[in-house]
């Protein structure tokens, strides 16, 4: 017990140490919410990954998926890594940086108002950011309080408030800045103790050959949705259930480029060399840390026990991990506790500090209120940050369903409403504002119904189909509705076209 007070003691301490230090790149609106667009690649590489990565992925998404998809939900992880970091980075990150600093959008909501000319996408876009997040970010407290629990017995209330505390003090001491230092401490805890914690568990289990050979021997139970009659599906390369495993992989993945807290990452970049390298190592931390978990969470079944079932015998996902952890050493316990709270906390502060920011720029300024001043501004961010931290509390106090379900109608409604949108409006010209208002109509719309109706027996496939919905939607609507202005859309796009001088090393001149 002493062991593990001492690690969280430490870590508590670094980063409130963290927050104190980042204060100086905290004075304004744009260094409060962006750090000065100068931050470099492995900051915002780390920032990336961690925000990308939480409890929610480790003790909600790892269980459940690893325990109904086997050795296959590793599939999940390569999906984050590939299309969620590498081809986001790619595909997003320079367009995303040159195209908002040219328009001076600072939240997605704002590159929405921005690019397409229209201040009510602006309001429509940073209600559905304000709405949606909520969910997400209960979601992030229920995974940590698990493994408190296990660790501490602790209460499960004083673990989100604890951590809520924490969070908020260092967001509102150092803003962007001291959330990206603190997003790169965490995550290197995070691929340290995600390493230490597989070879463990496998350990304990005779080894990787003896942990697959367990689980090749072990059949569904009767009555399960997926249950086929053979032994050696949970050890197979795509498990018992390939279809909905992809509908995971597209809504964990390809969601990301919709998610504002996400998207943001890539308007603080500060060079072309930081895309770079923030590209190659967010990558790398997706298939540690995604990869890790996903790959931990399919030897699942090897865990099964009273532990990981309610009163009424039904299965509680959200309590594999920590059943699959709770025999390892006092060490290995300590670390698995600051790893779950490094990745928890770096997303919540950039859940809070994206909600925040969304609401003041996008919705307060110039609508509730006319014209706010810098500092005003820069107020209403810290107590909307306060604000945002204790509704989640409140949720998070009696959340209402599983982490992955939580998770599941955020990332549904906001990729489903965003992604296409974006996306388009960064490349084409085409792109029309009823497109746009089409897509919002289409992501929320299908995720909000299907929580009532469950047309969808899935959150998570229905959340997937909102997304690949967009991308289908934005261009046949964009094709039949008015186009915007030609001096609009060239404006949008000049910055494409406007000429730097770079070093021989970067590009050969053509003579």
């Amino acid at each position: 017990m002493l062991v593990k007070i001492l690690l969280l003691v430490v870590f508590f301490a670094s980063m409130i140490l963290i927050g104190f230090i980042s204060r100086k790149h905290a004075k304004n609106v744009n260094d409060f919410v962006l750090g000065g667009r100068s931050v470099g690649p492995w900051l915002s590489a780390f920032a990336y990954g961690t925000s990308y990565f939480s409890a929610v992925v480790f003790v909600g998404y790892a269980g459940q998926f690893g325990w109904k998809y086997g050795i296959a939900s590793t599939w999940i992880g390569i999906g984050n890594a590939v299309i969620g970091s590498l081809m986001a980075w790619a595909i997003l990150g320079r367009r995303t940086r040159v195209m908002t600093q040219a328009l001076s959008a600072k939240t997605m909501p704002d590159f929405f108002g921005k690019r397409f000319d229209s201040n009510a996408l602006k309001i429509a876009a940073s209600a559905i950011a304000f709405v949606f997040l909520i969910p997400y970010t209960a979601s992030v407290y229920n995974g940590l309080s698990r493994l408190f629990g296990m660790a501490f017995d602790i209460p499960y209330i004083w673990c989100v408030i604890a951590m809520a505390v924490l969070t908020a003090v260092y967001v509102l001491l150092g803003g962007y800045m001291a959330t990206a230092l603190n997003d790169f401490v965490q995550g290197l805890i995070m691929i340290g103790g995600i390493i230490a914690i597989i070879a463990a568990v496998l350990n304990g289990q005779g080894g990787f050959s003896q942990a697959l050979i367990k689980l090749s021997e072990v059949k569904p139970a009767d009555g399960e949705a997926l249950a086929v009659a053979q032994t050696g599906v949970f050890d197979s390369f795509f498990g018992p259930d390939p279809l909905n495993l992809l509908g995971v992989v597209i809504l964990t993945s390809l969601g990301t480029w919709g998610l504002p807290q996400m998207v943001q990452k890539f308007y603080a970049i500060k060079s072309e060399k930081a895309i770079k390298t923030g590209m190659i190592v967010s990558t790398f931390f997706a298939v540690v840390i995604a990869g890790g978990c996903y790959f931990l969470g399919g030897f699942a079944r090897l865990f099964d026990g009273e532990a990981i079932h309610g009163a009424n015998g039904a299965m509680v996902y959200d309590a594999i991990i920590p059943s699959m952890l709770s025999s390892l050493p006092d060490i290995l316990i300590g670390i698995v506790i600051v790893l779950v709270l490094s990745a928890s906390m770096s997303t919540l502060s950039s859940l809070v500090l994206t909600s925040s920011s969304t609401l003041t720029l996008d919705f307060i300024n110039g609508t509730v209120v006319k014209k706010m001043s810098e500092k005003k501004q820069l107020l209403c961010i810290r107590a909307f940050v306060v604000f945002f931290i204790v509704i989640s509390v409140v949720i998070a106090a009696d959340p209402p369903t599983f982490i992955a379900q939580l998770m599941g109608i955020s990332w549904g409604a906001l990729a489903g409403a965003f992604l296409a949108p974006f996306v388009y409006g960064l490349y084409w010209k085409g792109t029309t504002r009823f497109s746009v208002w089409a897509s919002f109509a289409f992501g929320v719309g299908i995720t909000v119904a299907n929580m009532f109706f469950k047309f969808i027996a899935s959150p998570i496939n229905a959340g997937a189909i909102a997304m690949v919905g967009g991308l289908i939607i934005v261009p046949i609507v964009s094709l039949l509705t008015p186009k915007m202005s030609k001096e609009h859309t060239d404006k949008m796009f000049k910055c494409y076209e406007e000429k730097v001088e770079v070093t021989r090393k970067t590009a050969i001149e053509d003579k």
